[in-house]
């Protein structure tokens, strides 16, 4: 065996060691979340396809309904969090240094900040990348993410792993249809072929078509939650 040959079979026990280690952190995190009564999304996608605004449309639509708390990740500043703080939610910015995604640990550091018994949805908004976010639990309850049109109705081919891992696909800006060469129904057919349990909604964050269905689902999910009897123990 070559020199170049041992050098790889030595990465993969390190690549597992470090998913098997950031799922053990994981599994204490949902236990946490799960102890508050908590709902618990991973919020993912590529840069710019509008993750804080949909957040901060969240956040107007269910205000006197839910009560809902932020984890800003990105690999540097605090502009995100700046923006959701002024919604007066709670919210805390993860600044990652350079790596691409948040993880189990990353999650865990940031939930001392927060007063998690005060809230019913919690939404992490991962690093904007559409690889490595879909490869590392937080443990969360699913995984959501959002594609917007400019970036094309290919990206379930290109990115599968992401749409296979989440349960949720956001179509963000059709209101940019009319100016874009973009198939929605392309996406749609691609990405139920990778996953056909996704739910997928199709909005627009500036006029905020379809963004009722988006509503009406998380309602659902924060009530079914507190249906299990999970509950405000910590």
């Amino acid at each position: 065996m070559t020199s170049e040959q041992e050098g790889f079979t030595l990465k993969v026990p390190v690549v597992r060691d470090i998913l098997e280690a950031n799922e053990r952190l994981a599994e204490d995190n949902r236990r946490t979340f799960s102890k508050a009564g908590l709902f618990v999304i991973n919020l993912m996608s590529g840069p710019g396809a509008g993750k804080t605004s949909l957040l901060e449309r969240t956040i107007d639509g269910l205000r006197s309904e839910i009560r809902i708390g932020v984890i800003e990740g990105d690999i540097q500043s605090s502009y995100d969090a700046e923006r959701i703080s002024e919604k007066k939610v709670q919210v805390v910015q993860l600044n990652t240094g350079g790596a691409c995604h948040l993880d189990g640990n990353m999650i865990r550091s940031a939930l001392d900040a927060m007063d998690l018994v005060s809230l019913d949805l919690l939404v992490v908004e991962n690093v904007g990348n559409l690889v490595c976010p879909a490869e590392f639990n937080m443990g969360e309850d699913i995984k959501a993410m959002i594609l917007s049109i400019p970036e094309g109705d290919d990206k379930p081919l290109k990115y599968p792993l992401m749409f296979q891992e989440s349960r949720v696909l956001l179509i963000n800006k059709i209101d940019l249809l009319p100016y874009v060469d973009c198939d929605v129904g392309k996406i749609r057919e691609r990405a139920l072929q990778l996953n056909g349990g996704l739910e997928i909604f199709e909005i627009s964050c500036r006029t905020g078509e379809g963004l009722e269905s988006w509503l009406d689902w998380l309602r659902q999910q924060v009530h079914d939650r507190k249906a299990r009897g999970d509950g405000k123990e910590i």
